[in-house]
């Protein structure tokens, strides 16, 4: 089923003619619950990984043998999401409180080191052929996939994560992995994406307003106090940030937000080159900032039914993005949380 973002509520190039110079496009996935298949582009789903071919796994000290199991995790989901769909909504039955008490324990793992490799999970795989906004990969690769550790336990804090990108040539996979390998706990249920197909679609975008030329900025501030002065008790007008620029939710391309930090520059850590947004990792499809991005499929239904159909939570609900560089797409990878 396709989704359709609605026209956004104003024309912001009437507006502000200057921005043509600053048109870009992204993909939106619109990840939705599925049962995806190795050969589709997905979240959450099987991956396409070779037989002979070692899974990623985390070898950085940190502790590892304490935490919640990924069945448990998804069927916690499962009750819940059964008692949502219920009519009318009730609690939950006392059966299902103590199945859930059960589930929501957390196991130990004795004999487990700080080291000991970690498998990975598998949260996402992007075929280009699927994505309009996504490059190609080193040596042509077709096939972006993303893993991350379970542990929210990495980096001089000790507290952030760890991202993990492969490109592959799809064509050159042979037998595939039947059984990836799951980590036996996960410190962080929010890692845990449950399995979607994507129902990409491709959107224009405008950078975000504080990497605008600082005339074009200071004209947009105005423009929205304007606005805000003349809703008075209205429901709040239109916004650059949230309905006219940037849409919310998983996508590929287009730019980043800076919406809890200042821009921070983002240059390749091998040649020095300026960083594209690859990917956008998002904990919701939208919320109470951005429903104007709502697709035209979805309006009217429940929040809970799909504003955050993957189940996964990146930092204080925020998003993850992941850059990439345009010289060399075999080059390290950088990532910022908003």
């Amino acid at each position: 089923m396709t989704r359709t973002t609605p026209p956004r509520p104003l024309d912001v190039e009437a507006l502000f003619p200057e921005l043509a110079a600053h048109r870009g496009t992204t993909t939106r996935l619109h990840p939705r619950p599925g049962t995806p298949d190795v050969s589709q582009s997905s979240v959450g789903g099987p991956v396409l990984w070779p037989a002979h071919e070692p899974w990623p796994v985390c070898r950085e000290a940190h502790g590892r043998g304490r935490g919640r199991r990924v069945e448990d995790v998804r069927r916690e989901r499962r009750i819940r999401a059964a008692a949502h769909a219920r009519q009318p909504y009730g609690p939950l039955t006392q059966e299902e409180r103590e199945l859930m008490e059960t589930l929501g324990r957390t196991h130990r793992l004795p004999g487990i080191s700080e080291t000991d490799p970690l498998p990975l999970l598998g949260v996402a795989q992007l075929y280009r052929r699927d994505l309009p906004d996504l490059p190609a990969g080193p040596d042509g690769c077709d096939l972006l996939q993303l893993f991350w550790c379970p542990f929210d336990a990495h980096g001089p804090s000790r507290a952030g994560m760890l991202v993990h990108l492969h490109w592959r040539n799809s064509a050159e996979v042979g037998e595939v992995l039947a059984v990836p390998p799951v980590p036996p706990v996960v410190g962080y249920p929010g890692y845990v994406p449950e399995p979607c197909v994507l129902h990409p679609e491709q959107v224009v975008t405008y950078p975000f307003a504080g990497l605008l030329p600082e005339e074009l900025c200071a004209r947009i501030d105005a423009w929205e106090e304007a606005m805000e002065e003349e809703a008075e008790e209205e429901a709040g007008p239109p916004s650059y940030q949230f309905d006219l620029s940037i849409p919310p939710g998983w996508r590929v391309g287009g730019f980043a937000s800076w919406h809890r930090t200042d821009p921070c520059p983002m240059d390749c850590p091998d040649c020095g080159t300026p960083m594209h947004l690859l990917l956008t990792v998002d904990t919701s499809e939208w919320d109470g900032g951005s429903g104007s991005w709502v697709p035209v499929e979805a309006q009217g239904s429940a929040p809970h039914e799909s504003a955050s159909p993957t189940a996964v939570v990146v930092g204080n609900h925020g998003e993850l993005n992941v850059f990439a560089c345009p010289a060399d797409p075999g080059h390290a990878h950088r990532w910022s949380i908003q």
